[in-house]
């Protein structure tokens, strides 16, 4: 009877760490960055699918940098707009939940640097380049490393500061 009752308690425990690696889909940040520094629709479509059917608490934020992108991609002008749209909404909502969170105000300054005037959206270009700067050592090795490969094109931020 005892043997009967650990042997159930192990199937029940395995089974719920089996569920749990189901849930958690682990998410590829070098991928997701790859995607926003490409042209390619069908690349960033793939990563915004991706971050719908993961787990990540930054999903809203990814999911808005890459709708913003794919809108300076899209043809037709009431497309771009709604996914400008769209896409901003998401990633100023994660802004104003975590004002901290520096990834999301590197995100949001790679959007703003290339946002055309007419979308006034470059209002927080300086503020959020002296908050990664400032906040730049704190954050993941990946991260780190896109924000250094993004100062080769970027106008706000140099390799010189990290």
């Amino acid at each position: 009877m005892r043997l009967r009752l650990v042997f159930n308690l192990l199937f029940v425990l395995c089974l719920t760490a089996a569920w749990g690696m189901q849930q958690y889909v682990s998410y590829d940040r070098p991928a997701f960055y790859a995607a926003m520094a490409s042209s390619n629709i069908e690349e960033i479509d793939a990563q915004i699918a991706q971050i719908k059917n993961s787990t990540l608490t930054e999903k809203e934020a990814f999911e808005g940098a890459l709708l913003m992108k794919k809108s300076g991609l899209v043809k037709k002008p009431a497309e771009k707009l709604r996914l400008f749209k769209n896409g901003r909404s998401k990633l100023e909502a994660s802004i104003a939940r975590d004002k901290e969170n520096t990834e999301y105000r590197f995100l949001r300054l790679i959007i703003q640097e290339h946002a055309p005037n007419i979308v006034k959206y470059r209002g927080e270009l300086e503020n959020d380049s002296q908050f990664i700067r400032s906040n730049f050592k704190n954050l993941p090795p990946v991260v780190q490393q896109a924000i250094i490969d993004y100062t080769k094109k970027s106008g706000v931020l140099k390799s010189s500061y990290f």
